[in-house]
């Protein structure tokens, strides 16, 4: 089973959603500042995404004629990726709090 580092994959979840979103990659984002505000932002922008996605799948139910249904569909997409990978992000976290409060001194 491959390991995966939690750094790394935040970092390449921020890259990614800056590409997506066709943003050009900033210079003090908070990859630079410490895990807690990496993890800070990440959470931020994973429940940034799923405001926007509920905004646009309430709009599309009442019915507006500027928002596609495809549109809708990856903008949950990507709403559900983020939580589930912060989700995975928790689970090791408490797993690694586990391990550590478990350990002989």
């Amino acid at each position: 089973m491959k390991i995966i580092d939690s750094t790394t994959l935040l970092r390449n979840m921020q890259s990614m959603s800056n590409q997506a979103a066709g943003k050009p990659e900033a210079a003090d984002s908070p990859t630079s500042s410490g895990f807690a505000a990496l993890l800070r932002y990440s959470i931020e922008q994973t429940n940034t995404s799923q405001l926007k996605a509920g905004q646009l799948a309430k709009a599309y139910q009442l019915g507006s004629q500027d928002i596609q249904l495809a549109e809708v569909m990856v903008a949950m997409q990507k709403a559900n990726l983020s939580f589930s990978a912060i989700t995975e992000v928790r689970n090791r976290l408490v797993s690694a709090y586990q391990n550590i409060m478990n350990m002989q001194v």
